[in-house]
């Protein structure tokens, strides 16, 4: 199972890379990128979004000193596979949404994606006998309302009127996922049985499939979904 998954990724990484090689002619093939997602994919927005949990790996080295020397609120000792695409689009490394001041701090794109999330919401599982470890988990209903309606945080007004006056939506990339592995590993570690579990599957994928539908409906552009867990 890990090596299918591992190898659906990495399969994934190589499309978006040869994709992309147009762009490194012509770098407005792409001029920014949005991220949802979880800790695989998450920049820095876990340290933001949950200030109280300074014990957390990924704001702690060793994590992040194989490449940037300190810990960034990344879940690896490196790059994550959004950094790689990043870098073969020739833009700079997505900033995490929750990190940005001003309209300028989202002019390349913004990462939503934030550890510990889940594709279904928390009071999904408590109605299915299911309960998370943190029943403030984000999940991914709450990262796109994020895109949409940031003006609801003062901060990030600016990220709301750049993205409607600048045109930016027809010349950005979206990746979808790593998302719903928490969906199976929040439960677990509450103690649900294995088999309970196992019926939380389709919902799981009807979740991330009908997200995928609607937001490439409303954003009209070009999507990636890089999520092995979508399959029954």
């Amino acid at each position: 199972m890990a090596l299918s998954t591992s190898m659906s990724v990495a399969a994934a990484v190589l499309l978006v890379l040869a994709a992309a090689q147009p762009a490194l002619g012509d770098p407005a093939c792409y001029t920014a990128v949005f991220s949802f997602g979880d800790s695989l994919a998450d920049t820095g927005n876990y340290g933001f979004v949950y200030p109280n949990d300074t014990s957390t790996p990924a704001l702690n080295l060793p994590y992040g000193e194989t490449f940037f020397n300190r810990s960034t609120g990344r879940f690896s000792n490196g790059r994550l596979i959004i950094d790689f695409i990043a870098e073969a689009l020739e833009l700079p490394f997505v900033r995490p949404y929750w990190s940005g001041q001003s309209a300028e701090d989202f002019a390349r794109g913004a990462n939503f994606a934030v550890g510990g999330a889940t594709a279904l919401s928390p009071d999904f599982f408590i109605e299915n006998g299911a309960p998370l470890p943190n029943p403030d988990t984000v999940h991914l209903d709450m990262e796109m309302d994020w895109f949409p309606r940031p003006a609801q945080v003062a901060p990030h007004q600016g990220f709301r009127w750049y993205v409607s006056c600048t045109n930016m939506m027809s010349k950005s990339l979206f990746l979808v996922g790593e998302i719903g592995g928490n969906d199976y590993n929040g439960p677990l570690l509450s103690g649900v049985p294995f088999e309970k579990i196992r019926t939380l599957t389709p919902s799981v994928v009807a979740k991330i499939s009908s997200t995928i539908t609607v937001s490439h409906s409303l954003l009209l552009s070009h999507l990636l979904l890089l999520n092995p867990h979508l399959r029954r």
